[in-house]
């Protein structure tokens, strides 16, 4: 594999002029460069990313660090982040920390010296101390749903409580006469944001009671398992709405094995708008998030932090949309 030296050695130039070229850093004249040009495309070198970068301070890489790559929920957020890095010339590294902090934080330390360009989180355990440490090191740094609690990097997440509040307004439009609510874990604002949707938009009915919110953990198991729980309080439930699509998911097997029709007996909407939920039977309702749009977003933030250096806080708030199916439909039609 050729080296820098061996261009310059047939170029006839110093590897000093050679690193000016690729790096267009510093004045070359036409001829000069484009013996240097030539003697690339004859040795086919491929210059080192890294050590461009530690002259140029950008190495064209940037991370993406999940939660859980096993929800269906992230692939198709990393797609749209891969989507938009690659058009720009970017490459990246996905990590997955199995909501692990000390995994994180040794991701964190190996990707700096690694001289990554860039981090987009879509953390559950990221911490105001990593984000000051990560600014501190120059990092450039995007956090998807979850912000530290003094906003310090750019923050994109959807709109969690208007679309819960939109969830359970449909249960009412459909006909539900008491709703339940499966959450998340609220140490998350998406969760915490959405049970308050829930909670603000029933509250005033007199059926309400706080024990129609039971915790289903944003896993499969545990909508099964809150489900179960739910209709030993409130036999009389008719409609459920879930924190997350996953929980729906679970929500919906625990009914079927109860004997309970779904939407007959139960209405039944999930959040977040994943492809499974089109798979189920019946297929379910659920609020959908701009899943590949907030990955293509969180990409082009990053990467035009990098681009300037100006590590300026915002907020995007991305509109979520109703899509109502079969665990809602019929009792809209009755």
């Amino acid at each position: 594999m050729a080296t820098i030296r061996d261009v310059a050695r047939l170029a006839g130039v110093s590897v000093a002029t050679v690193s000016r070229v690729l790096n267009q850093n510093g004045y070359v004249n036409k001829e000069t460069e484009q013996k240097v040009i030539r003697a690339i495309e004859q040795l086919r070198y491929e210059p080192n990313a890294v050590a461009r970068g530690l002259a140029g301070k950008q190495t064209g890489t940037i991370a993406l660090i999940l939660p859980d790559i096993t929800n269906p929920f992230f692939p198709e957020m990393a797609r749209g982040v891969e989507d938009a890095a690659q058009a720009q010339g970017y490459t990246v590294i996905l990590c997955n920390s199995d909501d692990q902090g000390q995994k994180e934080k040794s991701y964190i330390e190996m990707l700096r010296k690694k001289y990554i360009d860039g981090i987009i989180f879509a953390s559950n355990t990221l911490g105001q101390e990593d984000v000051e440490q990560m600014r501190s090191n120059n990092i450039p740094l995007v956090v998807l749903d979850r912000a530290p609690t003094r906003q310090l990097c750019s923050v994109i997440r959807s709109q969690n409580y208007e679309g819960a509040k939109l969830a359970v307004r449909h249960l009412l439009d459909v006909g539900c006469r008491k709703i339940a609510h499966i959450y998340g874990p609220q140490e998350l604002i998406t969760a915490k944001k959405r049970l308050l949707g829930y909670e603000e938009t029933v509250m005033h009915f007199p059926w309400y009671t706080p024990s129609l919110m039971v915790p289903g953990h944003f896993r499969v198991d545990g909508g099964f398992d809150a489900v179960k729980e739910l209709l030993k309080r409130h036999p009389d439930v008719d409609g459920i709405f879930c924190g997350n699509d996953l929980m729906a998911v679970g929500a919906l097997k625990a009914l079927y094995q109860l004997g309970v029709r779904v939407p007959e007996d139960v209405a039944l909407i999930g959040f977040d708008g994943i492809g499974l939920t089109e798979l189920t039977q019946p297929e379910l309702s659920t609020v959908a998030q701009p899943i590949y749009e907030m990955g293509v977003l969180a990409a082009k933030v990053l990467m035009e932090t990098i681009e300037t250096g100006v590590m300026e806080p915002r907020l995007y708030e991305l509109e979520v949309t109703l899509v109502a199916r079969e665990s809602t439909k019929r009792r809209a039609e009755a």
